[in-house]
Protein backbone atom coordinates (compact mmCIF):
# COMPACT_ATOMS: atom_id res chain seq x y z
CA UNK A 1 0.00 0.00 0.00
CA UNK A 2 2.85 2.37 0.89
CA UNK A 3 4.38 1.86 -2.57
CA UNK A 4 1.10 2.94 -4.24
CA UNK A 5 0.94 6.11 -2.11
CA UNK A 6 4.53 6.96 -3.05
CA UNK A 7 3.85 6.26 -6.73
CA UNK A 8 0.69 8.38 -6.59
CA UNK A 9 2.57 11.26 -4.96
CA UNK A 10 5.31 11.08 -7.61
CA UNK A 11 2.68 11.18 -10.36
CA UNK A 12 1.05 14.25 -8.82
CA UNK A 13 4.41 16.01 -8.56
CA UNK A 14 5.36 15.10 -12.13
CA UNK A 15 2.04 16.13 -13.73
CA UNK A 16 2.68 19.92 -13.81
CA UNK A 17 6.09 19.35 -15.39
CA UNK A 18 4.64 16.94 -17.96
CA UNK A 19 1.76 19.30 -18.77
CA UNK A 20 4.12 22.26 -19.09
CA UNK A 21 6.42 20.37 -21.47
CA UNK A 22 3.40 19.17 -23.46
CA UNK A 23 2.04 22.72 -23.78
CA UNK A 24 5.38 24.07 -24.96
CA UNK A 25 5.89 21.13 -27.33
CA UNK A 26 2.59 22.08 -28.97
CA UNK A 27 4.23 25.36 -29.97
CA UNK A 28 3.27 29.00 -29.71
CA UNK A 29 0.63 28.65 -32.44
CA UNK A 30 -1.70 26.62 -30.20
CA UNK A 31 -0.96 28.59 -27.01
CA UNK A 32 -3.09 31.57 -25.97
CA UNK A 33 -1.70 34.83 -27.36
CA UNK A 34 -0.36 37.64 -25.23
CA UNK A 35 -2.60 40.69 -24.89
CA UNK A 36 -0.80 43.99 -25.50
CA UNK A 37 -2.13 47.35 -24.34
CA UNK A 38 -0.49 50.60 -25.47
CA UNK A 39 0.14 52.85 -22.47
CA UNK A 40 2.14 55.73 -23.93
CA UNK A 41 4.23 56.79 -26.92
CA UNK A 42 6.41 59.88 -26.76
CA UNK A 43 8.71 61.33 -29.41
CA UNK A 44 12.16 62.03 -27.96
CA UNK A 45 12.97 65.53 -29.21
CA UNK A 46 16.59 65.28 -27.97
CA UNK A 47 16.98 62.18 -30.18
CA UNK A 48 15.42 62.92 -33.58
CA UNK A 49 13.69 59.91 -35.11
CA UNK A 50 13.49 58.06 -31.77
CA UNK A 51 10.58 57.47 -29.41
CA UNK A 52 9.85 55.95 -26.04
CA UNK A 53 6.94 53.50 -25.93
CA UNK A 54 5.33 51.82 -22.93
CA UNK A 55 3.10 48.78 -23.22
CA UNK A 56 1.37 46.45 -20.80
CA UNK A 57 1.65 42.77 -21.71
CA UNK A 58 -0.69 40.19 -20.21
CA UNK A 59 0.21 36.55 -20.71
CA UNK A 60 -2.83 34.30 -20.24
CA UNK A 61 -2.01 30.95 -18.60
CA UNK A 62 0.16 28.90 -20.97
CA UNK A 63 0.90 31.85 -23.28
CA UNK A 64 4.01 31.50 -25.46
CA UNK A 65 5.51 34.21 -27.69
CA UNK A 66 6.90 33.41 -31.14
CA UNK A 67 10.63 33.96 -31.64
CA UNK A 68 11.07 37.66 -32.43
CA UNK A 69 13.20 40.80 -32.28
CA UNK A 70 12.35 44.26 -31.06
CA UNK A 71 15.19 46.24 -32.71
CA UNK A 72 14.98 48.48 -29.63
CA UNK A 73 16.36 48.89 -26.15
CA UNK A 74 13.70 46.96 -24.24
CA UNK A 75 13.17 47.12 -20.49
CA UNK A 76 10.74 44.73 -18.78
CA UNK A 77 9.26 45.05 -15.28
CA UNK A 78 7.13 42.18 -13.98
CA UNK A 79 3.94 43.22 -12.16
CA UNK A 80 2.36 39.85 -11.35
CA UNK A 81 2.80 36.17 -12.06
CA UNK A 82 5.99 34.64 -13.43
CA UNK A 83 7.49 34.81 -16.90
CA UNK A 84 10.32 32.91 -18.58
CA UNK A 85 12.69 34.78 -20.90
CA UNK A 86 15.75 33.90 -22.97
CA UNK A 87 17.79 35.75 -25.59
CA UNK A 88 19.80 34.36 -28.47
CA UNK A 89 19.18 30.73 -27.41
CA UNK A 90 20.90 31.34 -24.05
CA UNK A 91 19.95 30.32 -20.53
CA UNK A 92 16.29 30.77 -19.59
CA UNK A 93 15.50 33.00 -16.61
CA UNK A 94 12.26 32.98 -14.63
CA UNK A 95 11.15 36.37 -13.34
CA UNK A 96 8.54 37.25 -10.75
CA UNK A 97 6.94 40.47 -9.47
CA UNK A 98 9.41 43.33 -9.09
CA UNK A 99 12.09 41.69 -11.24
CA UNK A 100 13.45 43.19 -14.46
CA UNK A 101 14.84 42.07 -17.81
CA UNK A 102 16.75 43.88 -20.56
CA UNK A 103 16.85 43.13 -24.27
CA UNK A 104 19.18 44.98 -26.64
CA UNK A 105 18.44 46.11 -30.20
CA UNK A 106 20.46 43.24 -31.70
CA UNK A 107 19.08 40.48 -29.46
CA UNK A 108 16.86 37.69 -30.75
CA UNK A 109 14.11 36.94 -28.19
CA UNK A 110 14.09 33.14 -28.38
CA UNK A 111 11.93 32.41 -25.30
CA UNK A 112 9.08 34.47 -23.87
CA UNK A 113 6.30 32.68 -22.02
CA UNK A 114 4.11 32.54 -18.96
CA UNK A 115 5.71 30.19 -16.43
CA UNK A 116 2.23 29.05 -15.32
CA UNK A 117 -0.49 27.06 -17.02
CA UNK A 118 -3.05 28.26 -14.46
CA UNK A 119 -2.25 31.91 -13.59
CA UNK A 120 -1.88 34.98 -15.82
CA UNK A 121 1.25 37.12 -15.77
CA UNK A 122 1.52 40.88 -16.38
CA UNK A 123 4.50 43.04 -17.14
CA UNK A 124 5.26 46.55 -18.34
CA UNK A 125 7.65 47.01 -21.26
CA UNK A 126 9.45 50.26 -22.03
CA UNK A 127 11.06 50.46 -25.48
CA UNK A 128 13.47 53.04 -26.88
CA UNK A 129 13.02 52.62 -30.62
CA UNK A 130 12.90 54.21 -34.05
CA UNK A 131 9.70 56.16 -34.60
CA UNK A 132 6.99 54.50 -36.66
CA UNK A 133 8.70 51.08 -36.54
CA UNK A 134 6.87 48.01 -35.21
CA UNK A 135 7.53 46.99 -31.62
CA UNK A 136 7.97 43.34 -32.62
CA UNK A 137 9.30 41.60 -35.71
CA UNK A 138 8.68 37.80 -35.88
CA UNK A 139 11.66 35.58 -36.77
CA UNK A 140 12.22 31.88 -37.24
Amino acid sequence: MRMFKTLGLLCLLACPAVLTQYAFAMGASSAPEAQVTDLMTKALTDYPGKEGKMILVTYPPGSVDPVHRHFAHTFVYVLEGSIVMSLNGGKEVTLGPGQTFYEGPNDKHTVGRNASLTQPAKFVVFLLKDQNKPILTPES
